[in-house]
């Protein structure tokens, strides 16, 4: 089953990308996010990072990527290493845009076919496919809920999982601003015999809307906490000689452009 996986996700990436260089572009938006935290585990400690996001919406669908660039303070990781890189390319093909339907019900008002590549330093590199669904819940600015499969190229990443991605925003009024509230939780649900452990990642942020506050333009510069919360990081099943459950608050700094 993992070969067909990967070449379904394989074409699916490249029909994406294809069809992005075709297909118009309806909106985009970019951001620079500085980040510095402390209590990190199974890495070092303290860590400040770096993020690139782009997320745009097309024709045939839409498109997210991030590029994470961190660095230890000084410290290494288990490799060796005083720095590390990490990025995902997620594209998803709407249903409803593709056949020109209205693929609507209940609080459902898309369904799409979601993909995702992980590449990391050294030899992570991992491919996600599966159902997605675009919902119209209340109080909320967007919510997806992505489902995949997961399939890994290396023998010790997992190799045979399903993970549940749901991702959301939302917007709070706040005097002459806006406090934001997005984020994501990745539940790796099961692990199919590869060793690794289930885990689950939640990861909002909390972002307050400087730059409107400052009579600048809004959704342009945002400071915040970004909290990450995540059991058996890594699919490294915590222990007390171990510990890999991890509860960090990073300080934010978010530009978008």
């Amino acid at each position: 089953m993992h070969k067909p996986i990967i070449g379904i996700a394989a074409t699916t990436l490249a029909l994406a990308s294809s069809l992005a260089a075709a297909s118009p572009l309806q909106w985009q938006d970019n951001s620079l996010t500085y980040l510095y935290g402390n209590d990190f585990e199974v890495d070092p400690k303290t860590q400040q990072a770096v993020t690139f996001e782009h997320a745009s919406g097309w024709s045939f669908g839409d498109l997210f990527l991030f590029v994470d660039s961190i660095h230890y303070n000084g410290a290494k990781d288990a490799n060796g290493n005083n720095s590390t890189w990490y990025g995902e390319v997620a594209p998803r093909l709407s249903f409803g845009k593709l056949s020109g339907q209205q693929l609507t019900f209940g609080p459902i008002t898309d369904v799409l076919l979601a993909g995702t590549y992980e590449r990391g330093r050294g030899d992570i590199k991992n491919y996600l496919l599966g159902p997605g669904f675009d919902l119209n819940l209340p109080g909320f600015d967007y919510f997806q809920l992505n489902t995949y499969y997961r399939h890994s190229d290396t023998p010790d990443g997992v190799r045979g999982a399903w993970q549940v991605t749901p991702v959301w925003a939302v917007t709070l009024p706040v005097g002459k601003s806006d406090i934001l509230i997005d984020g994501y939780i990745d539940w790796i649900v099961d692990n199919d015999g590869d060793g690794k452990h289930a885990n689950l990642h939640f990861n909002p942020q909390v972002k307050y809307d400087l730059g409107k506050a400052l009579g600048w333009k809004a959704k342009q510069l945002y400071t915040g906490i970004e909290y990450s919360y995540w059991k058996d990081k890594y699919g490294i099943k915590n222990t007390a000689a171990f510990d890999t459950n991890q509860n960090v608050t990073n300080l934010l700094v978010k530009v978008h452009f």
